[in-house]
């Protein structure tokens, strides 16, 4: 039986009291039934550190660089989240793809390095609405999962995968959970290919998540938990959310 996890992504959201806010409402819900985690921005990590010392609610990075170091400014090195107290990093959101250009290639050298470092890549994989529409969606999220699997190798059960369809991120469209599960489905097929431990990971499903949806999206059998946009910036959302991952 897989535990489910979830995962708050702050996106460019957030202010020193905000932030403290919120945490400090997520660590009075605890404990929850599920493994939680929140991804500010790079800005808030040492902040939130120390707002989450003592709780069992995780840290994450929205990002991180495929380099280890050198004269790159503005990156940061998946070695420095590791010394903030980081455990999971986000690598190829669609907004990362689509904005800046990360292609399949770079999203595995960057889960890569992440691994390497003894944290966790999320990876997420997920395709646009014209994708969708022309029956596209199963080979476009398999080519992204397989430029990671072929990086990581036998390090492929560290990683979760999160599915995110670009169409709905943040639009208020959700997948119905038959739609959801049909690809996560795919990509347990995917996984259990590349590796004997496929049924201990945890693909996570993200794309306008809300307490009113995510019981029914968490109870398919290959959910495992969700990457939570918005809906993360309230406590009471984000709790009620972790609550239903049962």
């Amino acid at each position: 039986m897989r535990r489910k996890l979830v995962i708050g992504n702050w996106k460019m959201h957030g202010s020193l009291a905000a932030n403290a806010e919120l945490l400090a409402g997520l660590r009075a819900a605890e404990p929850f039934v599920c493994d939680t985690a929140v991804c500010p921005p790079y800005p808030y990590l040492a902040a939130c550190v120390l707002a989450l010392q003592g709780s069992h609610i995780a840290l994450g990075a929205q990002d991180c660089s495929a380099h280890e170091q050198g004269a790159y400014t503005g990156e940061v090195s998946a070695a420095m989240l590791a010394d903030l107290g980081c455990r999971y990093v986000i690598v190829g959101h669609s907004e990362r793809r689509s904005l800046h250009a990360e292609g399949d290639q770079l999203v595995a050298e960057k889960a890569r390095v992440v691994v390497s470092k003894g944290l966790t890549p999320v990876v997420c994989v997920g395709e646009t609405l014209a994708e969708r529409e022309d029956g596209q969606t199963e080979s476009v999220v398999k080519r992204q999962l397989s430029a990671v699997i072929h990086a990581l190798g036998h390090c492929v059960p560290q990683m979760v995968v999160a599915y995110e369809p670009v169409w709905a991120i943040g639009t208020g469209r959700t997948a119905t959970p038959e739609q959801a599960q049909a690809v996560h489905a795919v990509l347990r097929a995917q996984l259990k290919a590349a590796t004997s431990h496929a049924d201990g990971m945890r693909i996570l499903y993200g794309g306008s998540v809300k307490p009113d949806n995510a019981a029914s999206l968490f109870s398919q059998p290959d959910i495992d938990g969700g990457l939570i946009g918005g809906a993360s910036l309230k406590a009471a959302d984000f709790i009620a959310i972790c609550r239903a991952a049962l």
